[in-house]
């Protein structure tokens, strides 16, 4: 999962920290735990023998699956977990081994396994948003009073001060962060609800296996289906595509200020030219932009993901897959890259 296959913009354009939050091995030990923790919770409410169960949880504890089979099955299977739980009810006794995943789908393995990786996902994001937040608060402070020309339609307007602009940067910040903690209860859900939505297999024991389940995982149990209610999907791409909004417009404002001629921002470093080597580009600034318009692109195609057909959508869902880990890492970068940037930044105002 990368932003380019290049790997000479892998430090420009990917961010190493949250691709290993979203490989393949994480998404693996995320269905995995799930599979554990209905074993678990269903022997809890009778449903399963409690040896069976045991077995199947010693199971899990050592097993690897064989992961090119598990490449051919998907394409086969257009998801892995059919074949993942395969492979591991193989070793398994045959009692154990019909218990295995007793009553679940894969869209209630891969949705879980989803928001189990997302845990550590929205802890970086919350962290390099705070990042963000300080290093604007040290540039207030350092160079809020500096006067700044202010423009209106890219014309000069009035003269204001270096700490109006940063300010109006610091508060879209802010008023985005205040939005994770909804993010995360909108997300961080258990998935439970059998092959289509009605958790038929469950009978009475629904509940108490889900809390069960809930409880173990650390995720919390939805009032309503969401295998085919994508509308939390929906909403967290439009929260990654405010971050990379926010820095973007941060970095449209630093491009434009460090113009030659404007000069309202010095910056240390910069990026060189092979045609002019006067030259000291923004790059990050410009990344910035770029990884605005990125995201903003990738939030219709999660919308479209929003019209799930019937029960289940093999579509649908899989423009998710294809979406939304990218939208992830672009505003996780975007938080990096543009706390490097305003780091840079070595003056603010007008030149005197």
């Amino acid at each position: 999962m990368a932003l380019t296959a290049q790997p000479y913009f892998a430090g420009l354009l990917g961010d190493d920290e949250v691709a290993a939050l979203l490989d393949s091995g994480k998404d693996i030990a995320a269905m995995l735990r799930f599979e554990k923790a209905l074993a678990r919770a269903e022997a809890q409410a009778g449903l399963i023998d409690s040896e069976a169960a045991e077995a199947v949880i010693a199971a899990i504890g050592g097993f690897e699956p064989d992961m090119r089979r598990l490449t051919a099955a998907t394409l086969r299977d257009g998801v892995p977990v059919p074949d993942l739980v395969n492979q591991l009810r193989e070793t398994l006794a045959e009692k154990p081994g019909r218990t295995l995943h007793f009553g679940a789908t894969t869209q209630d393995v891969v949705d879980t396994a989803t928001a189990l990786k997302l845990v550590p996902v929205f802890a970086l994001i919350e962290k390099r948003l705070g990042v963000v937040d300080d290093v604007l608060a040290g540039l207030l402070d350092r160079f809020g009073a500096e006067p700044l020309m202010a423009y209106s339609r890219m014309q000069a307007a009035i003269m204001i001060t270096a700490g109006d602009r940063i300010s109006v940067w610091r508060n879209s910040v802010a008023r985005v962060a205040e939005g994770l903690s909804r993010q995360k209860q909108q997300m961080l859900v258990l998935s439970l609800a059998g092959a289509a939505g009605t958790a038929e297999k469950f009978e009475d024991h629904i509940g108490a296996v889900r809390n069960a389940m809930a409880g173990e995982l650390g995720l919390s149990v939805p009032d309503y289906v969401p295998h085919t209610d994508r509308g939390r999907i929906a909403d967290f791409s439009n929260f990654l595509s405010r971050i990379t909004g926010a820095l973007g417009k941060i970095g449209q404002d630093v491009a434009l200020m460090v113009q030659n001629g404007i000069d309202q921002v010095e910056i240390s470093g910069g990026g060189g030219s092979s045609a002019m080597p006067h030259k000291h580009n923004p790059v990050l600034a410009e990344v910035l932009v770029a990884l605005a318009r990125y995201n903003a692109t990738q939030v219709s195609g999660v919308h479209q993901a929003l019209v799930h057909e019937q029960e289940r959508s093999g579509s649908a869902w899989t423009l998710e897959w294809l979406i939304l880990p990218q939208m992830i890492e672009a505003a996780a970068l975007a938080l990096a890259h543009g706390a490097a940037m305003l780091t840079s930044i070595e003056r603010i105002g007008e030149r005197r």
